[in-house]
């Protein structure tokens, strides 16, 4: 019996190049709009020292972008294939979203948070939500299925969604000067491993979740008129060099086994992924 071919994907088509045309307009609503109705932070050492800040800086041009992802998807078609990305992984890399989740809640700056205003605190858990469903929603739901359905190996859509995701972080050299550029790289592994994620749960919400967690324990450190560093600001630098060097060494093993003879089950083609 012959193989069937692969099934046709949902949807309109989105060209990698229109991809980044889109992803310009993305950054073009961010940082726009960010620059047009943003607050002054003053020369402190605060990121966002005020409930005003966070609202007018954050959570108004991201949620406006969150929109916009939305309406971009739904345009091309694609909920059902972007929030469900069902493809097979080995079981060991289930430490990458458990070990993330952990480090994050435990990396959270409580004595800082407990000082700030209760209007502060909410509209960080507002705006580090918004990042998680943002981002995700733009890189490993739109990103992700762009590479994807270019016909990319499992291996190279995650290379390239990553990439794209932390050159998308440069823009905030206009803001933060040339360490932006070290910051893009360190943003691109986080990407890889937000992508293990969404291989680990099979849905888009659980890199939401973890992106939006890990956003929330690292602001929760600039936030407020006099922020002061915890100690546990520590443990995501650690755990970001160990998942580097793990997936290094384990990078091979990845990808589930390939199964093949009589007793083997079947899988779909759109489901077989070629070796990172």
């Amino acid at each position: 019996m012959s193989a069937q071919p692969p099934p046709v994907p949902a949807g309109r088509t989105l060209t990698w190049p229109w991809f980044l045309a889109v992803v310009v307009v993305y950054l073009a609503i961010l940082q726009g709009l960010g620059a047009l109705i943003g607050v002054d932070r003053g020369s402190g050492d605060s990121q966002f020292p005020t409930t005003q800040s966070v609202v007018r800086d954050g959570v108004i041009p991201i949620g406006l972008s969150v929109l916009f992802g939305a309406g971009v998807v739904t345009w091309l078609g694609w909920w059902g294939s972007v929030l469900n990305y069902r493809v097979p992984v080995r079981r060991w890399v289930r430490f990458v979203p458990v070990s993330m989740l952990v480090v994050a809640v435990l990396a959270v700056n409580y004595p800082n948070l407990a000082d700030q205003p209760a209007s502060l605190v909410l509209a960080l858990v507002a705006m580090t939500a918004l990042v998680g469903i943002g981002e995700e929603l733009m890189f490993r739901g739109i990103g992700v299925q762009v590479f994807k359905r270019a016909g990319l190996s499992e291996g190279k859509v995650a290379l390239w969604s990553s990439v794209v995701f932390g050159l998308v972080h440069v823009s905030n050299a206009f803001g933060e000067g040339a360490q932006a550029v070290l910051q893009a790289v360190i943003v691109s592994t986080s990407g890889y491993f937000f992508y293990l994620c969404l291989r680990v749960g099979g849905v888009l919400l659980l890199p939401m979740l973890v992106h939006g967690l890990w956003d929330f324990s690292l602001v929760s450190n600039t936030v407020g008129t006099d922020p002061k560093t915890s100690p546990g600001m520590i443990l995501p630098i650690v755990l970001q060099v160990v998942l580097i060097v793990l997936v290094i060494v384990r990078r091979r093993t990845i990808e589930p086994p390939a199964r093949t003879g009589a007793g083997a089950p079947s899988v779909p083609p759109a489901h077989r992924t070629a070796g990172h």
